[in-house]
């Protein structure tokens, strides 16, 4: 092989290995927060690290379990069980392909920036203090956030005194190793993993009373669908647009940042469709739901990835650890593997993001919502509220009757807002109105109400509306249109339309409302055309567009 060619593919074969030396302890410790075995992990990250690569679009994207997902998986594991939440992975993943046949890329936008912050930091705080009864050798009799609190408050005396320190000793080495990971070749979780397991190995720890993983069996792939009720199939359908919009804003996220980083280019639809296939495998083939995390993406443009060949990479090295590392990873003592969780998501665990977010207003409230929403009533249901807000938000925002009333900029042609322009001049007997969100037909009626009460109180001869923002109009909003011209139309009032699209001017002409009869409405390409028009006819002709 020429030097040429061994310098191509030299950098994505060493970004492949680190970043499975990332994924190995990421999908162990996601198994864990799940509830499953390591290998419905490990099978779930082999086949997002095969599937993606010949269908997505980021050269950095890593698809794999994280850790959201995997607590989502939990929460409906506790409703149906595993099989309920295994059909839970393949239904997300129809969604994504749904999804992305009806090219609805724009989706990871509907959950807010400070949603998802203030969801993340509560995940993370609750992923944690699961993790402590592990650590401390105590059964855990509830996985809520306050009752479990609770327990290890007044059970802290119970403790297993060797599992207390040998967490407390793992969870300390994994925060040394990560202040120093610059000068560290190897990644801090798999460096204190192979400690633990060097431990276990050395001390005997199973017999002063330390938990182990014990035997990783290996699952050969068996692709099948989930034996479940109809009620179960339905509990799983209301959950699954949720977490696709989660498993999306999070990815995306990802993948879009990277990209901005490294000048690519990358397709939010293509996005969907590979997310799709990984998690619709993955279901069938009993792995936990996955996406492209930030951790692992990171890692592969931190190791010098070059292209998608890094995934592949790291799929073989994967399965290479999985065939000669399985019987050392059933020694791993419990205690370290909660905290390496721990030490993964401790850096999500000082909420300045979500402090960060308050101090922003506007919207920023919804990062305290979501994350109480996630601490007082579990991580499921959490995730729906946190997914609703980011809905009811948008639809609250688009479906206010924000109107601004423009006037004249002296010695120009231009119109803009009065309250904000005191030097803006009115015209005389005529309103000039600008919606300042796309009418459709959840604000139409209000919005045309809003003018209407205007024109009244004005006692206003002529009415102009700057529709720029509109670049389509509904049957609703065509029809709430019609309404109010007619309703000003009895009172003496003309009406015409400005700065009109052509789509909405194509809507209206299908409706009848604007064309040659005599009584259509009078569009103009500028409010200045319209109200030079109004001023010089006192009923001007309405069957010329100009």
């Amino acid at each position: 092989m020429s030097d040429s060619n061994r310098l191509r593919w030299w950098p994505d074969l060493v970004a492949g290995i680190s970043v499975a030396g990332v994924l190995l302890p990421e999908a162990v410790a996601y198994a864990a927060i799940a509830g499953v075995e390591p290998m419905h992990a490990l099978l779930a990250g082999l086949i997002g690290l095969c599937v993606y690569p010949l269908l997505g679009t980021s050269r950095f994207a890593v698809v794999a379990p994280t850790s959201a997902a995997a607590a989502v998986f939990a929460s409906t594991a506790v409703i149906g069980g595993p099989v309920m939440a295994y059909a839970l992975v393949s239904l997300t993943g129809a969604l994504f392909l749904v999804a992305a046949a009806l090219r609805a890329g724009f989706l990871g936008a509907f959950i807010s920036r400070p949603v998802l912050r203030g969801f993340a930091w509560a995940l993370a705080l609750t992923i944690m203090l699961r993790q402590l009864p592990h650590m401390m050798g105590i059964h855990a009799s509830t996985t809520q956030f306050g009752p479990l609190l609770w327990q290890l408050l007044t059970e802290a005396a119970k403790s297993h005194l060797p599992s207390l320190e040998l967490g407390a000793a793992a969870l300390l080495l994994w925060l040394g190793l990560y202040r120093v990971q610059r000068w560290v070749f190897v990644p801090p979780s798999l460096a204190v993993l192979a400690g633990g397991i060097a431990a276990s190995a050395a001390l005997d720890l199973k017999a002063h009373g330390v938990a182990l993983v014990g035997d990783i069996s290996w699952q050969a792939l068996s692709w099948s669908l989930p034996n479940l009720s109809t009620e179960h199939w339905l509990r799983a359908m209301e959950i699954a647009p949720a977490l696709l919009l989660i498993l999306f804003a999070e990815s995306w996220g990802s993948v879009r940042s990277l990209a901005l980083q490294s000048g690519d280019k990358v397709d939010a639809n293509r996005e969907l469709l590979a997310l799709g296939v990984a998690n619709v495998a993955s279901g069938l083939a009993q792995g936990l739901p996955v996406g492209a995390g930030f951790s692992a993406a990171s890692a592969s443009h931190a190791a010098g990835g070059r292209s998608k060949w890094t995934s592949v990479a790291a799929a073989l090295a994967l399965a290479l650890l999985l065939w000669l590392a399985r019987p050392w990873l059933a020694l791993l003592p419990v205690p370290v593997l909660a905290a390496v969780v721990t030490g993964i998501l401790s850096h999500n665990l000082w909420p300045r993001a979500v402090l960060d977010s308050l101090h922003l207003g506007g919207d920023a409230w919804l990062a305290g919502a979501a994350a109480l929403g996630v601490l007082l009533f579990g991580v499921l249901f959490g995730m729906l509220l946190a997914v609703g807000l980011s809905l009811l938000l948008a639809m609250r925002r688009f479906a206010q009757p924000i109107v601004t009333e423009l006037g004249l900029l002296p010695g120009t042609r231009d119109y803009i807002d009065q309250a904000r322009h005191a030097d803006a001049t009115t015209v005389a007997g005529t309103l000039i109105m600008r919606p300042e969100e796309p009418l459709f037909f959840a604000n139409a009626e209000r919005m045309f109400q809003v003018v209407r009460q205007r024109a009244d109180a004005s006692n206003a001869r002529a009415v102009v509306l700057s529709l720029e923002v509109c670049d389509d109009l509904d049957s609703t909003a065509v029809e709430a249109l019609g309404e109010f011209v007619l309703g000003l139309r009895q009172k003496q009032v003309v009406v015409a339309l400005a700065r009109v699209k052509d789509r909405p001017r194509e809507a209206l002409l299908r409706s009848g409302l604007t064309g040659p009869a005599a009584d259509s409405i009078a569009l103009f390409w500028s409010v200045d055309d319209a109200v030079n028009s109004l001023a010089a006819n006192a009923a001007p002709s309405a069957n010329v567009t100009k």
